[in-house]
């Protein structure tokens, strides 16, 4: 079951596109029903589905039985869509679609569907090294396990909002190096090779404020993109490290994540600008086939 209780709708604005939005938890993420995907939506509906999205960072739709080319005119709708990156070894797309990543523990013939396999994924925000970082993701459930793999958010608003005074003083005009060379596991990327005297205030990486805008809602955010090889520029290491020791444990311990349970059909799309997650692990056994596909940014995080 998902961590979350429903509550009731979250106002009557959303009445005229005839859906309901239902808040998932108190601090981020909502159900969006009465609307279907196949097909495409119209635009009065695609309004109130996107302010939704804005209000709640992270939207679910469940029941969809929709097909690639739905999921990606769906996700055109907030922007142009991304070529599915490399992230070990060779790009696994869905088939005629370079724009669609399948995530997937499966192998078949001796070959791997897809990325990612069965591990815990830490928390992060979607590929926070690169200049533009994307401004949204969207996965659509294709196959999932009766246990394990949940993925949750948390809301980056709150962590900032919520952040002490000390801490948000040490921040304040303060930019982060992300590290690009690393995937998820802490292995180097294909093709990279890391010298002995690696260091993160000297290796390479993309820097972005620590405290970014939300291009859409003018609200400030945390944006700390993942905790592994991260940088604070302008410190020595060691005082580095202790503060984003402390950043990061503020959200973990400050701020609640929703966790969803998935459930074949379901589709989930959030906003990577103001919100970070993470996957539970799941049974080596157990057959996980997900769909995903990524909104790119015009504009470096400011």
């Amino acid at each position: 079951m998902d961590t979350a209780v429903f509550t009731e709708p979250a106002d009557d604005l959303y009445a005229d596109a005839g859906i309901q939005v239902m808040p998932m938890s108190t601090s981020i993420g909502a159900e969006i029903r009465g609307v279907d995907l196949a097909g495409g939506i119209d635009d009065e509906t695609f309004a109130a589905v996107h302010r939704a999205w804005l209000e709640h960072l992270v939207i679910m739709l469940r029941g969809q039985t929709i097909t690639a080319e739905d999921q990606i005119a769906f996700s055109r709708r907030f922007g142009q869509l991304d070529v599915a990156p490399t992230l070990e070894g060779d790009r696994k797309n869905a088939p005629k679609h370079p724009e669609m990543l399948v995530i997937s523990n499966v192998v078949e013939d001796g070959k791997e569907l897809g990325e990612l396999g069965d591990w815990e994924l830490v928390w992060h925000t979607d590929m926070d090294y690169k200049e533009f970082p994307p401004k949204a993701s969207c996965l659509y459930a294709v196959e999932v396990p009766e246990t394990g793999g949940d993925t949750g958010w948390r809301n980056m608003y709150a962590a900032l909002e919520t952040l002490p005074d000390d801490l948000r003083r040490a921040i304040d005009g303060g930019t982060l190096k992300h590290d690009p060379l690393f995937t998820e596991r802490g292995n180097p990327r294909q093709g990279v090779v890391i010298e002995d005297d690696f260091c993160v205030s000297t290796s390479l990486g993309t820097t972005h404020p620590i405290i970014r805008t939300h291009p859409e809602t003018g609200r400030h955010a945390l944006y700390l993109g993942r905790r592994a090889y991260a940088y604070v520029n302008g410190l020595p290491v060691a005082e580095s490290e202790v503060l984003l020791d402390a950043l990061w444990a503020h959200v973990m311990d400050g701020i609640e994540p929703w966790f969803h349970h998935w459930r074949p059909g379901d589709l989930v799309f959030w906003d990577n600008r103001c919100a970070i997650h993470s996957r539970r692990a799941f049974a080596v056994d157990a057959r996980r086939i997900m769909h995903r596909t990524q909104i790119i940014s015009d504009e470096r995080p400011y």
